[in-house]
């Protein structure tokens, strides 16, 4: 008996000849009834909410992502599942929450001045687990090509935690620094993605391409730079180099569309646009508090778009929830293949927001980070780290950061009205968490922290609960304070 994985093969190669000479129109209708949709995630490295002509930049200019925008779906409320990349890129791959997989950051959780940790935190798995079965195994499964492009930072480029050894047929991990005409290797991981594209253009694909831009060091050609050098700046952006980076990479999304559009490929391709995390400090996010590795919203909120002509509807706007651990099930849902067995999938398909059909079923979603991360952010906790060992809660209009030192070491639920463990903002009314609402909205409070504490204990969240001996905060509060060693410049 031939498998569902060999069947959906050769119904794609069968079917390529008349795909490819019918009419534009008749070609999506029967594409539709003969095969899946494509499925490509662009995933932008350190783009920012506000780093975008859509979502409102006064200086960026981003006319491929503007496009994307007018023609398709904006998500206005949308987050990364963790505030720094390798975690991010953990969940998106894995569909699953960071409790679940164990990556927390990039290389340690004791990022800092180590005096100034009350408490050691969780270690850091600095890959994918192989057992974890990937969104990439899961298409595959389904009879699609896989690949991915650019950024894998979820293990080694050969060996089981490789893109090769999760799953994807075709991997192209790339260096984060190019040559002169292309610095960030934007155009060298489009032309091979778009040469992946063209090569399956007749069975279902799925192709994760994941930029290096605009992540330091910012770089852009030469003739990118001096187009906004010439450029005035605006109020809230005014880098010419960032926003130089920032259209080279708009520019490679362009290219992908356009090779969507030449292989008669677009109105039967979901594509999803979306960053790894909030923007450093070099591009204001205001009025968004906080940055890249905190949890604050200008850490962890970011833009997103899903194009899919002829599904959805132009110039839509969804200010739904939803976060990157959402990617998975919506190619699974949009590819009709079932999840893997035994797997379990902490987001939800994202195809009826898509398509306007209906809401999604959960209540809340949830951020886990027990470690620390050095650097400041705009209006951070303190003037050391982005951010302490921390669980978040956004359910509704309502958010909670619960700081797990204050939490075990100062009393925990007894003492909550006193140990500044707990932080609650209406993001309705206070997007930029200005106004701890923790002390005044006790109902507000008990509520979100019970969901919290449950969703916790559901995954088997580790929570930081040994006092760092090496403790000391009269030693100093820099970044060269004990242990703490140099200041982290790449801001990773």
């Amino acid at each position: 008996m031939i498998s569902r994985r060999d069947f959906l093969g050769w119904l794609g190669a069968a079917s390529g000849a008349a795909w490819m000479t019918t009419s534009r129109g008749a070609r999506a209708e029967t594409a539709s009834r003969r095969r899946p949709p494509n499925v490509v995630i662009l995933f932008a490295d350190d783009q920012g909410w506000k780093d975008a002509g859509y979502a409102g930049s006064d200086f960026y200019e981003t006319p491929n992502l503007d496009r994307m925008a007018r023609e398709g779906m904006s998500f206005t409320c949308a987050y990364s599942c963790a505030g720094n990349c390798a975690p991010s890129r953990a969940c998106l791959i894995s569909g699953q929450y960071t409790p679940r997989h164990g990556v927390y950051a990039v290389g340690s959780t004791d990022r800092g001045p180590k005096n100034l940790m009350r408490m050691i935190p969780i270690p850091n798995r600095q890959d994918l687990p192989p057992e974890n079965v990937t969104l990439a195994e899961a298409m595959k499964a389904a009879g699609y090509a896989t690949a991915m492009f650019g950024k894998w930072h979820l293990g080694g480029n050969t060996g089981p935690t490789s893109p090769s050894g999760q799953g994807f047929d075709t991997a192209v991990p790339t260096p984060t620094q190019g040559d002169a005409d292309d610095p960030k290797r934007i155009y060298s991981i489009t032309r091979a993605a778009c040469d992946f594209m063209t090569k399956n253009k007749d069975r279902p694909f799925l192709a994760y391409i994941a930029h290096h831009a605009i992540h330091t060091a910012q770089q852009a050609r030469k003739e990118t730079l001096a187009k906004f050098k010439a450029k005035s700046g605006g109020k809230q952006h005014d880098k010419a180099l960032y926003a130089a980076c920032t259209y080279d990479m708009d520019d490679g999304v362009g290219i992908v569309l356009a090779k969507l559009r030449e292989l008669g490929l677009e109105e039967d391709t979901l594509v999803i646009f979306t960053s790894d995390n909030g923007a450093t400090p070099a591009s204001s996010q205001e009025p968004l508090r906080g940055a890249k590795g905190a949890y604050y919203e200008g850490g962890i909120r970011v833009p997103m778009l899903a194009y899919w002509p002829g599904t959805i509807k132009p110039g839509t706007t969804c200010d739904a929830p939803v976060l990157n651990v959402d990617f998975y099930p919506t190619a699974l849902a949009a590819a009709g293949a079932a999840a893997p067995a035994d797997k379990t999938l902490d987001g939800e398909s994202l195809l009826p927001l898509m398509k306007r059909e209906g809401r999604l079923r959960r209540g809340a979603i949830f951020w886990h980070f027990p470690g620390y991360l050095n650097s400041p952010v705009p209006r951070g906790r303190d003037p050391v780290f982005r951010t302490r060992p921390v669980s978040v809660i956004h359910k509704g209009d309502w958010k909670l950061l619960l700081y797990h030192e204050e939490w075990v070491l100062d009393g925990g639920r007894g003492k909550i009205d006193a140990n500044n463990a707990v932080e609650l903002y209406n993001l309705a009314d206070d997007i930029g968490e200005r106004t701890n609402l923790a002390a005044t909205r006790k109902d507000k409070r008990d509520d979100l922290l019970d969901d919290l504490l449950a969703w916790i204990k559901s995954t088997n969240a580790l929570m930081p609960s040994k006092t760092n001996p090496d403790y000391n905060p009269a030693a100093g509060t820099g970044e060269k304070a004990k242990g703490g060693g140099k200041k982290n410049k790449k801001n990773r």
